[in-house]
């Protein structure tokens, strides 16, 4: 198999619209392990914007424009870079629809993520979920990742 670099103006759009689809789906994913975990959707989602205010949105449980806002922004700021990789790499095969090669792809960036958060940058900058859901919830929402990595655009038709 040749590799098939995907470069350009398209891979932005591409990149933006994956990001959305990747945030929408792990929210959802975080927040509902929050809920089933803990009785607190929110707080999980709040403990993303520790990047930007520090452990005191670890203590946030309720819904806030300040901590839940934040943490939903910083959460597609990180997918959106993921789906960028993901799109530079994988995209041209996506594009085509080779499904299995997008959704190892998936798994793959999926994986660099999870490296990078949790062995990589320095604490103040892994997501801050990890503190409010299971390692079992943790892994779920790796899994939800690649697979919107690898599913979350429709082939374009020429």
């Amino acid at each position: 198999m040749n590799w098939k670099l995907k470069l350009g103006p398209q891979v932005g759009r591409d990149s933006a619209a994956k990001g959305q689809i990747c945030t929408l789906v792990t929210s959802a994913a975080v927040a509902l392990c929050g809920q089933v975990e803990n009785g607190k959707p929110f707080e999980p989602i709040n403990a993303i914007s520790h990047i930007t205010f520090g452990d005191e949105a670890l203590a946030q449980d309720d819904f806030s424009v300040k901590y839940t806002v934040t943490g939903l922004l910083l959460n597609n700021s990180a997918n959106t870079t993921w789906a960028a990789l993901h799109e530079m790499l994988f995209g041209a095969y996506q594009d085509e629809g080779n499904v299995p090669v997008a959704l190892a792809g998936g798994a793959v960036i999926s994986a660099v993520a999870y490296v990078t958060d949790f062995y990589i940058v320095p604490k103040r900058l892994t997501p801050g979920f990890e503190h409010k859901i299971s390692p079992r919830a943790l892994l779920l929402v790796y899994v939800i990742l690649a697979l919107a990595l690898g599913l979350g655009k429709r082939r374009r038709r020429e």
